[in-house]
């Protein structure tokens, strides 16, 4: 039988995975402005009204639409109401110098902005230069939000406007769900921290370790708490104990490599000996050696999650998006763990039908279409920086020059 059909297909993986991994219950109380990014553990309601008064959408006057029977009505000016302040009664046959923000005085139904209005007689009175309609050019109040209104749900994660939204109702503070705790190890023997060796004394058979930081930054924009342990040696005994320990006292640990079938991928028997391995390897291409499972706590109960990457770069870094970004969302109680996907026109042919799911890195252009990145290779990493989306290709499907293609941006991923 073919390897490829004992493969799982995504979408069962990833069914397999959610499944598996709770919520963490684990939340804490945060200022606004140190929110950006968290998941929302309980409803955001407002307290009061927004705005909380009528007030002027620009810079004008306010008047009674009864007190301009016609264009060319001239108005006493008899005050002046800026931003912050209050007005009195509107007089009968009168108007108020208003600007933006500033509450409605009793008696107005409209404001006229600047540019319909000509000041006479040194500003106390204006002539309206057409007849406004009620309502004009006013805000009403709670226009934005009613009063005891949810306005952001437990489980959204949370962006700049939804901060603005949550302090406009008064909240300085909010509940999110605690970071996840993260382990994060690299394996190979062939791995070579940055700075740590000159390149041009790089030894032979040596490479750059990439991937812990590109992971690194992908957990930080998660908002997990991430412990960085480094490379791991290409030995079992060494794997083993490394897993157990970082099991005690974190929520997920995250390995890149060492889950393939070689004589030195350790990671696959080490959690198989430790716990249990619930998903290996992908119906996908690139990203075919990826594992999920799960590592007992000696002490306190309860399980870490363990997620396996591919050690090559472009596969580990898709890995991530595809299963280990919605397995930390969920542990984060998001209510929303789908990728957005839109369907653009590919300007490219792909005529090699696979075996596999494909995930081509690609580019928007100008006309609208979608540019490829002539190397597809799982290890260059050129062209994850060069893309701004994939193209998620079923097996055994070509693609025409012309054809619509499911495209996944990358701006979504990464958010």
């Amino acid at each position: 039988m073919p390897e490829e059909k004992t493969l799982i297909p995504l979408d069962d993986a990833l069914a397999r995975l959610l499944a598996a991994v709770t919520p963490l219950a684990r939340t804490e109380d945060l200022d606004l402005l140190d929110a950006d990014g968290r998941v929302l553990a309980q409803d955001v309601i407002s307290e009061l009204q927004v705005p909380p008064y009528a007030c002027a959408a620009m810079d004008g006057y306010a008047l009674r639409v009864a007190d301009v029977p016609a264009s060319g009505a001239a108005l006493a000016v008899t005050q002046r109401i800026a931003a912050g302040q209050t007005g009195a009664p509107l007089a009968a046959g009168s108007a108020a110098r208003i600007f933006t923000g500033a509450p409605l005085p009793p008696g107005a139904d409209a404001v006229v902005m600047q540019e319909d209005a000509q000041s006479l007689d040194g500003g106390a009175r204006v002539q309206i230069a057409a007849r406004p309609k009620a309502g004009q050019h006013v805000r009403p109040a709670g226009e934005d939000v009613a009063r005891g209104a949810v306005i952001l749900h437990r489980g959204e994660r949370l962006r700049a406007a939804s901060l603005g939204l949550a302090a406009s109702g008064g909240l300085a503070r909010v509940a999110v769900a605690a970071p996840p705790r993260v382990a994060l190890l690299c394996t190979g023997d062939e791995l070579v921290a940055p700075g740590s060796i000159a390149p041009r004394d790089l030894p032979p058979g040596r490479i750059y370790d990439s991937n812990r930081f590109f992971l690194r930054a992908l957990l930080a924009r998660l908002g997990c708490q991430v412990s960085d342990l480094g490379e791991l040696p290409d030995r079992l005994d060494a794997t083993v104990a490394a897993l157990d320990q970082a099991a005690q006292t974190h929520d997920l640990i995250l390995t890149s490599g060492g889950v393939s079938v070689g004589e030195e991928d350790h990671v696959k028997p080490a959690v198989q000996r430790l716990g249990r391995l619930d998903v290996w390897q992908i119906a996908i291409k690139p990203g075919k050696p990826f594992a999920f499972g799960q590592l007992p706590r000696a002490s306190g109960g309860g399980v870490c999650y363990f997620a396996g990457l591919p050690g090559n770069p472009v596969a580990g870094f898709i890995t991530f998006l595809l299963l280990v970004r919605p397995l930390l969302l969920k542990l984060q109680g998001a209510a929303r763990l789908d990728p957005l996907a839109l369907p653009l026109r590919a300007d490219f042919d792909w005529p090699r039908p696979g075996k596999r799911r494909e995930f081509l890195r690609v580019r928007r252009n100008a006309a609208g279409g979608l540019d490829l990145y002539p190397n597809q290779g799982s290890a260059v990493l050129a062209a994850l920086h060069w893309a701004d989306g994939l193209v998620d290709l079923p097996a055994g499907q070509t693609l025409a020059q012309g054809a619509v293609a499911r495209y996944l941006p990358l701006a979504e991923l990464l958010a």
